[in-house]
């Protein structure tokens, strides 16, 4: 009986990657959706929740008001643009916050607009306005893609999990469980080569057209490199693109970004969440 109900659990799970699949709404690319980009979302949602609370009551969000003015200003600016690209992601609860983790070079945007950045980037990068621009720039790029959705979907379908997801569709709580825990794991996993190129070649132009030089992509990636020692040209066993390779090919964004950097009038803002 146990091994009758695994095989149709696997026979589920097979026909449920086979059919699901959806479209980057940015990008147009097939991509595998076990989860839904509504529920990305309200796992994400959960998920940032409960990541931050404990930092929170320690006093490691938001602690240097100034740092965070800082992030708020240039991240206001990007979604504005991120709007534009697509506008159903106003009604997302865009939001920032600043961890105080000095040793941690790291930021994240979520499903659903739910960013932070560590104050280690900041830092230990001594990374201008342009390059943090880059930064999250590029982490609301994974957000406009669904690339959480993605990974999350990925997850479920390569672990026991996904055959957990697949027969307990009748049992929301417990499926909602195991994708606020899929959320949580996909800002920690690297990304694919190929998304993590998406997301620079959409984050340097949200950049760019939130008025930030898209130049800058190229110095962070240097400083990135240097941070990490990780100079190779080779893409050896490795999720991303190995800093060189990526530097060169965002090298060759610059000029078609340019114009829209160099452009005049106002830049739009948008009014984040706060609390």
């Amino acid at each position: 009986m146990k091994t009758a109900k695994f095989r149709t659990a696997v026979l589920l799970v097979t026909l449920v990657t086979i059919v699901s699949c959806a479209t980057n709404p940015v990008t147009g690319r097939k991509q595998l959706m076990l989860i839904s980009e509504d529920k990305a979302i309200t796992a994400s949602k959960e998920a940032y929740t409960k990541m931050l609370a404990p930092l929170d009551e320690d006093g490691l969000i938001d602690s240097d008001a100034k740092m965070t003015q800082r992030v708020h200003q240039i991240t206001a600016k990007l979604v504005a643009q991120a709007i534009k690209y697509r506008p159903e992601t106003e009604k997302w609860e865009w939001r920032v916050k600043v961890i105080e983790e000095p040793e941690t070079v790291n930021a994240f945007c979520m499903a659903g607009g739910k960013m932070a950045i560590y104050s280690g980037l900041i830092e230990k990068l001594e990374a201008s306005d342009d390059e943090l621009a880059q930064v999250m720039g590029h982490e609301i790029a994974h957000a406009l893609s669904a690339h959480t959705a993605e990974k999350m979907s990925i997850a479920l379908a390569t672990t026991v999990a996904a055959t957990t997801f697949a027969i307990t569709q009748d049992r929301p709580g417990v499926a909602l469980a195991g994708a606020s825990l899929a959320a949580a794991l996909a800002i920690k996993l690297p990304g694919s080569r190929l998304a993590e190129s998406e997301a620079d070649e959409i984050g340097i132009e949200l950049a760019a057209r939130a008025g930030y030089d898209p130049r800058a992509a190229v110095t962070l990636w240097q400083k990135m490199a240097k941070a990490s020692g990780n100079d190779s040209e080779f893409d050896f066993f490795s999720t991303h693109p190995a800093p060189k390779k990526r530097m060169e090919k965002l090298d060759m964004l610059v000029p078609k970004m340019m114009p829209y950097y160099e452009a005049k009038g106002e830049r739009p803002v948008y009014p984040l969440e706060t609390d």
